[in-house]
């Protein structure tokens, strides 16, 4: 029988192609003993520890994209067009940190058409439906899922490289951003557009701008039901609450607002197979041991093992750093100390989107 005080299970979604991405940029190049990249590995390794460590889930689940067009391609050809193709030293990644996460036992879920993202909204849906009594925690390198926050899902990011994580849920969200609650985010991105998706928004209309915007209509439905009335539409020039160029950029492209509001909006109703039975965490120690020491990680040995046993986990020493047995360098093909976790070549936690 529940007791009132008892504490609320949690599921951990991972969103394990943004963290791929984020954990290469973050940390420098690794290679292991056999000439293999692997510093987005460790990188995603220690982001999955901290979450661990931090939340100490009863529930996981690792939900990834993949290789084909989706069903935002067939909507919109150049959907995600000035994205750089990733380089092959990362792609040759994405099958060791699948390896890594099947010797965790953690359930991998994907959907050919669908984004990982898709996934996530999907589980976070089945959850609130069925399982209302779990909270949802979703673990990212990026911002996109902002959208699917509730009373029982909360945003988990770092903030710079992949450390210092924020957990977002409503209240830290209405911090952060004061003029926008979680189901506005597919409204502001309608006409702010997203340029690391190429989601093209309403041209001229920049980040304050739409948040003004957002923050005085609350969606696109009521800022057009404004602008399309002659009364309240001479009101919004007369309260500058835009200009005429930008007034006219929004009555020309109503079409390209929605049509990119749609594009930026997670489906919450993606065929996966989601069990929660089947995404109980309960690893094998041994196996998760193992596959750390053939990756060279022994650091995270350690504190999978305080994890495993219930102990807390060793604080880090900022004045020491340890040698990992078999990565290296790819410049010098040294033992190096473990890489720093700090920085990232991109940094986009201080911006929207």
């Amino acid at each position: 029988m529940q007791t009132e005080n008892k504490k609320r299970k949690k599921l951990l979604i991972i969103d394990s192609h943004a963290l791929i991405h984020r954990a290469y940029h973050a940390v420098p190049p690794l290679t292991n003993s056999n000439g293999e990249p692997i510093g987005a590995v460790y990188g995603f390794a220690a982001i999955l520890v901290s979450n661990i460590a931090k939340l100490k889930p009863d529930y996981l689940v690792a939900c990834f994209d993949l290789p084909k067009p989706t069903l935002r391609h067939k909507k919109f050809a150049d959907y995600k067009g000035t994205r750089p193709k990733a380089p092959d030293d990362l792609i040759s990644q994405f099958a060791l940190v699948r390896k890594f996460l099947n010797a965790l036992e953690i359930p991998i879920l994907e959907k050919e058409g669908y984004e990982a993202d898709d996934a996530i909204g999907t589980v976070v849906e089945i959850m609130s439906k069925k399982h209302k009594e779990i909270e949802n925690i979703v673990s990212t390198g990026d911002l996109d899922t902002l959208q699917l926050i509730n009373s029982r899902t909360k945003i988990l990011t770092p903030k710079r490289g992949i450390s210092d994580p924020i957990l977002y849920g409503k209240k830290e969200l209405a911090e952060k951003f004061p003029d926008l609650i979680p189901e506005q985010v597919i409204d502001y991105k309608g006409l702010r557009g997203d340029s690391s998706d190429n989601i093209p928004g309403v041209p001229g209309v920049g980040e304050k701008t739409a948040l003004k915007l957002i923050n005085r209509f609350k969606n696109l439905e009521n800022l057009y039901k404004e602008i399309e009335d002659k009364k309240t539409a001479k009101k919004i020039l007369e309260d500058k609450v835009v200009g005429k160029a930008v007034f006219k950029k929004l009555t020309d492209n109503k079409d390209l607002a929605f049509f990119s509001r749609d594009l930026a909006t997670i489906y919450r109703d993606a065929p996966i197979n989601f069990n929660l039975k089947g995404a109980i965490w309960n690893p094998n120690p041994a196996n998760i041991e193992q596959i750390l020491i053939d990756f060279g990680f022994r650091s995270l040995v350690r504190r999978y093992q305080a994890i495993s046993q219930g102990r807390e986990l060793p604080k880090y020493n900022k004045q020491k750093t340890e040698k990992p047995e078999n990565p290296s360098t790819s410049s010098e093909q040294q033992k190096p100390t473990d890489p720093p976790l700090h920085k990232a070549s991109e940094d986009r936690q201080d911006s929207l989107f």
